[in-house]
């Protein structure tokens, strides 16, 4: 009868690999914490970081309500809104056409995200590309809820609804009547973005609406409290530059058409109209929609058409402000 052997301790390598990592990761977090604490902390209470918090908040609080709404209403236009409806409702004349589109916009909400997939469908089905580029433009500029979202940020400067609705709606049609007249079908490479269900879109633009939207009051409340209050006075002191550097500012900030206003309002230093440019501008030409414009439709499109929505996006709000405000 054999002995049985001695049983041996398995070595290190067999089964899990041991992890140093985690005790480091823990410590580091320790470390973080503490120094937190002693180094970050007593700044926190610091009158400019309590300006910059309550700015933020402020701005986030009054759109969150209006960003919600508004994405919701675009995400069930483009799930339960029958495709052929926008062919029956335009005008078969090209011309009588693109003011009809962009007018269509006061009355059918949609975000930056949402137009785009809109205008590719109505292209696909045969609607005048002008046409239907004017109501991607209209669309999130002029809907009600985005008006409705201008009143509340302005609530002394009434005329401020009307000089955006008009302003935005002006540049609109002028961009469609100018491809109507100059643009060629080859230019546009139409290739559809498709949301997909009510949830399925209203999460999409939700996020990244949302995303945009805390973007835009970070920005807005750095501005306010870290760039010296004389400097945004000199800015804003030149009409030509301010105009300028707000309509730089919201292709930059690419911020949600149910929010921007907010943003605006709380840039203080500048003139109504420079705030006007920031709200025009904002929803025909930012980054998100360069890039969501270039991929639907094409490189040539794109370098053809931002440049002159941008163009006549200034001029419509330096002309109606000048009228109205």
């Amino acid at each position: 009868m054999s002995v049985p052997r001695t049983l041996e301790i398995p070595p290190d390598e067999w089964g899990r690999p041991r992890s140093t990592q985690v005790p480091w990761l823990f410590l580091a977090i320790i470390a973080a914490l503490l120094a937190g604490r002693f180094l970050v902390a007593p700044y926190l209470t610091a009158p400019a970081l309590q300006t910059w918090a309550t700015i933020f908040v402020a701005i986030c609080v009054q759109a969150l309500p209006f960003l919600v709404f508004g994405v919701a209403l675009s995400a069930a236009i483009a799930a339960f809104v029958p495709p052929g409806f926008w062919t029956r409702a335009l005008p078969k004349r090209p011309a009588v056409a693109v003011p009809v589109a962009g007018l269509a916009g006061a009355v059918l909400p949609g975000c930056e995200c949402a137009s785009v997939p809109v205008a590719s469908g109505l292209i696909k089905r045969g609607v005048t590309p002008a046409a239907a580029l004017a109501f991607l433009l209209s669309s999130p500029a002029i809907n009600p809820v985005v008006l409705v979202a201008t009143a509340v940020a302005f609530p002394n400067e009434p005329l401020m609804v009307l000089a955006r609705f008009l302003a935005s709606l002006v540049a609109a049609v002028a961009v469609g009547w100018l491809w109507l007249r100059f643009g060629k079908t080859e230019w546009i490479r139409n290739r559809a973005h498709h949301h997909g269900s009510f949830l399925e879109a209203m999460r999409h633009d939700l996020l990244h609406a949302g995303g945009f939207l805390i973007v835009g009051g970070l920005a807005a409340a750095t501005l306010n409290v870290v760039v010296p209050r004389e400097w945004l006075t000199a800015v804003a002191e030149v009409p030509w530059l301010s105009v300028l550097v707000l309509a730089a500012l919201a292709v930059l900030l690419s911020i949600c058409s149910e929010a921007d206003a907010f943003v605006a309002a709380s840039l203080s230093a500048f003139s109504p109209t420079a705030k006007l440019t920031f709200m025009v501008v904002g929803p025909m030409v930012d980054l998100k929609l360069i890039a969501l414009q270039t991929g639907t439709f094409g490189k040539a499109f794109a370098v053809r058409f931002v440049p002159v929505t941008l163009v006549l996006a200034v001029a419509a709000s330096v002309v109606v402000g000048w009228i109205l405000l």
